[in-house]
């Protein structure tokens, strides 16, 4: 027979876990998995939008003396605003209805956040890149790439601390 203490505890006990258990009687664990989207916010995204940047920039640098070239930008924050709302609102995705079908990959040409940049000063050539602007920006975007980095950096020591239990 069992003492009135543990009784009285193991009636609380079933009490307090009724909740937890499901229709067919099995106990439903609560879900602890560490979901990245939620920890490191639009960071992982930015993080992307800038290593994008860069290479659009390098390209434009690298086309600085090619004729009848157009100098291109993403507008970072543009870019960030729309994948917010993408965020916000749900994402979408794209399904390959057919196995031939060529999977999008990269920055193409009818990529809306791609923007023409216009020439300060009109060029004989039609080229419409400026060196230094572009060198200006390719740093400009360069210290914000390592802030990015540095920031969730940061983020994954905090989660690897907290899985650590310190």
């Amino acid at each position: 027979m069992q003492s009135p203490g543990l009784w009285g505890f193991l009636k609380l006990a079933r009490r307090l876990l009724q909740p937890c258990y499901e229709k067919s009687g099995h106990l439903k664990v609560p879900d602890m998995s560490i979901s990245f989207d939620k920890a490191l916010g639009i960071h992982e995204k930015a993080l992307g939008f800038r290593a994008q940047r860069a290479e659009v920039l390098a390209n434009n640098i690298a086309n600085a003396d090619t004729p009848n070239y157009k100098a291109r930008d993403l507008e970072f924050s543009k870019v960030l605003e729309a994948q917010s709302q993408k965020n916000a609102n749900g994402t979408i995705a794209l399904n390959m209805t057919n196995s031939r079908h060529i999977e999008a990959e990269g920055l193409g040409n009818g990529d809306e956040s791609l923007m023409y940049r216009t020439p300060m000063q009109p060029s004989i050539d039609q080229n419409t890149v400026d060196a230094q602007l572009e060198q200006s920006n390719y740093a400009e975007n360069a210290v914000g790439f390592q802030a990015s980095f540095t920031l969730l950096n940061s983020k994954f020591k905090g989660l690897v601390s907290a899985l650590r239990g310190e």
